[in-house]
């Protein structure tokens, strides 16, 4: 049996046992998270696209990308959450000794270490009008592809974030200064625009525009609106997302890239980041 068909195989027992199955942690918390919600999964698919191979003596390790859709019945209402996640296996000859996918990773210390002063100016723009529509219609368009117009990042949720405000027509100014403001330009960019701990910075500090405002739940959040994740609690921000959709109850789904993700629950439970001292900030555009 090949080393793809018993990943293949693997996976196939997974989705069969959903609700019940404990090889893959970050799906049991995904599944208990839906089913604290009263949500119900009613079709699950994967697909599995190996992409690098190495071989030494007899151990053969793969590297691929598996793409899981979950249909979800929310109350009367269903949509489907998408994700296309890292995967990586090893085998002994015909034997796999070990496997992990990895969503989401701390950011290493040098993308962070940004001041918040940078980001706190009191320059004015013209106001503006955000069009929320347009922002998330960008965002379901590229959620699990990259625009040829912008470059693309390793980690690219922030990047992604960015092009979507500014579809919206959040306006960008600061060039050519990489540490003021928040833009693309002819290839080059703030680090706001492509950092998660600068943007979120950006967010909390500018006062150019009345860019946004921090709000203290995501209840409070509308689709176009923007979640920033400080997986460890640290005050070092990590990721983030932008709201899409709100399911029954008002809450948040949301879109993201470097693990690319469609109509995600906002708490990020599920991701293998996560720990409890986790931490949130949101924030509403256009002030």
């Amino acid at each position: 049996m090949s080393h793809t068909h018993q990943l293949q195989l693997y996976w196939e027992k997974v989705a069969h046992h959903l609700l019940d199955q404990d090889q893959e942690t970050w799906l049991q918390r995904k599944v208990k998270g839906m089913e604290e919600r009263g949500e119900r999964i009613m079709r699950v698919t994967f697909r599995i696209h190996p992409y690098h191979r190495m071989a030494y003596e007899r151990h053969t390790s793969y590297r691929y990308l598996l793409s899981l859709s979950i249909l979800i019945q929310n109350g009367r209402h269903y949509y489907l959450e998408e994700g296309v996640h890292e995967g990586s296996a090893t085998f002994l000859k015909d034997k796999m000794l070990g496997h992990r996918v990895t969503t989401e990773t701390i950011c290493p210390p040098e993308e962070v270490g940004f001041s918040e002063y940078v980001y706190r100016e009191d320059e004015r723009i013209p106001s503006f009008s955000y069009d929320r529509r347009e922002a998330v219609r960008y965002a379901e368009r590229w959620w699990d592809d990259a625009n040829p117009a912008y470059p693309q990042f390793e980690n690219d949720c922030t990047n992604f974030v960015s092009q979507c405000l500014r579809a919206g027509g959040l306006p960008t100014w600061g060039v050519p200064h990489q540490t003021r403001g928040w833009w693309y330009q002819n290839g080059k960019w703030s680090y706001s625009w492509s950092v998660a701990h600068a943007f979120k910075w950006y967010l909390s500090g500018s006062t150019k525009g009345q860019v946004a405002k921090e709000v203290f739940s995501a209840d409070q959040l509308s689709p176009g609106d923007i979640i920033c994740y400080d997986f460890q609690g640290n005050d070092r921000f990590d990721h983030n997302t932008i709201v899409v959709k709100l399911n029954k109850d008002g809450m948040p789904l949301v879109n993201a890239h470097t693990t690319n993700s469609r109509h995600r629950y906002w708490d990020y439970k599920d991701s293998t980041a996560y720990t409890p001292d986790i931490e949130y900030k949101f924030y509403t555009i256009g002030g």
